[in-house]
């Protein structure tokens, strides 16, 4: 029996590291299957480390690849404006992000001729490469939900590309999305978990817990400069809970914001960097620490995060979140308010616009008083089961694309010669 291929096909970071984490799962339950990918935004490091094959060209643009993730709301101009969409859009253009689409879809039409699967793992623009192709697909709507706005909104594209024959199976990153779907025509919609939840088993490293105090994490983000700005925001919101309370934070960064870098910024701002993955401003310290986010997220009481993924992994673990927006071009307020939408209570935005001193001061007031608030501590821990789920997705879904690869081979040896 011939080797059964898949074509994985996602455009952003989460959407690569969902893929990925399927993958992992898939080799466990059938190690002969062929996995290949296509990431549309960025370099696809989440799949060069699995020694996943890429087919075709990545690049890393400007905005972050932020335009063309938010593809659907970048068709709406009155987005521009707020988001300042014109001139990251204009960088991306002007790095070839127009030619960089045209090579990534001819590469990805000619490599599914040998393919007997794709898995688009976003929403519109790895569907439209998916229906190009004319081969089946299944479709992991990681960036859709009906928490936003009470339902799913379907651009007239992704409708198109729900109901295509094509359109093998319709995964869902929550229940209340699948239900919506299912309601409103799409019998082929399920929810089988979210794989994002599977990735935070803790190294068992120690993280000194000073047991009097509450532990608040940072998470800043991942996209550089970003990540930097937002970290040096935190910094300053640090300063001002420290003041009214006593606290320990312990910071989760990602290796490309190096300490070199962590130190000059903290440097910058009166802080002092006295041993490695420490800082200290008088009497207020912050722990950094590489490769320790599941550890400090476990043992965090409240998040202050700055994130996407990373936000709902701690949601989905039952902790509070407080977001401060920045300047984006990723973490601004809309996108912040749009995380409250999809994640419910256990989240709190502080703000409206770029976070100035008043909004540290007021997020620091805000910290407190959720600290405090047992009931909504515990209300938190029941509404990230809801929103985000349980381990186990990662499985789940793997055994989904083993199944559409069996009936698609049924189908084959049905179909009249």
């Amino acid at each position: 029996m011939a080797k059964r291929r898949i074509l994985c096909l996602s455009n952003g970071h989460g959407e690569d590291l969902n893929a990925t984490l399927v993958i992992r799962a898939l080799r466990q339950l059938d190690p002969t299957v062929r996995v290949t990918a296509m990431p549309i935004v960025g370099e696809g490091q989440a799949y060069r480390k699995l020694g996943i094959p890429i087919i075709g060209p990545t690049d890393s643009l400007p905005s972050g690849g932020f335009n063309y993730i938010n593809f659907a709301r970048f068709l709406n101009p009155r987005n521009w404006v707020r988001d300042k969409n014109p001139i990251s859009l204009c960088r991306d253009l002007f790095s070839g992000l127009v030619f960089l689409i045209w090579r990534q879809c001819r590469a990805t039409c000619r490599h599914s001729r040998t393919c007997d699967l794709l898995f688009a793992t976003g929403d519109i623009v790895p569907i439209l490469f998916a229906l190009l192709t004319g081969k089946p697909f299944v479709v992991f709507l990681v960036s859709t939900s009906a928490y936003y706005e009470g339902h799913v909104k379907l651009p007239l594209v992704l409708k198109w590309g729900l109901r295509s024959r094509r359109c093998q199976r319709i995964l869902t990153r929550d229940g209340y999305t699948a239900q919506d779907l299912q309601r409103r025509g799409f019998h082929r919609a399920i929810f089988a978990g979210y794989p994002i939840m599977d990735t935070l088993a803790p190294t068992g490293k120690a993280i000194k817990r000073e047991s009097c105090y509450p532990l608040i994490a940072l998470l800043p983000g991942s996209r550089l400069p970003e990540a930097k700005q937002n970290f040096s925001l935190m910094l300053r919101l640090c300063e001002a809970i420290a003041a009214r309370f006593p606290a320990q934070f312990e910071a989760a960064l990602v290796p490309q914001l190096a300490a070199e870098q962590v130190g000059t910024l903290a440097q910058a701002q009166g802080w002092q960097a006295t041993q490695a993955g420490v800082l200290t401003h008088g009497p207020v310290t912050v722990g950094y620490h590489y490769g320790l986010f599941a550890d400090i997220l476990h043992h965090c009481d409240l998040v202050i995060g700055m994130a996407g993924t990373a936000v709902e992994q701690a949601v989905g673990l039952g902790k509070p979140v407080v977001q401060i927006p920045g300047a984006g071009p990723q973490f601004t307020y809309l996108f912040a308010e749009a995380q409250m939408r999809l994640l419910g209570l256990s989240v709190v935005t502080v703000g409206n616009h770029a976070a100035d001193q008043a909004t540290l001061e007021a997020a620091a007031d805000r910290i407190g008083a959720l600290l405090a608030d047992r009931d909504y501590l515990k209300a938190c821990i029941a509404n990230g089961q809801e929103r985000v789920g349980l381990p186990g997705g990662s499985v789940a879904i793997a055994q989904t694309l083993l199944d559409t690869l069996a009936g698609l081979d049924t189908k084959a040896r049905v179909a009249p010669v």
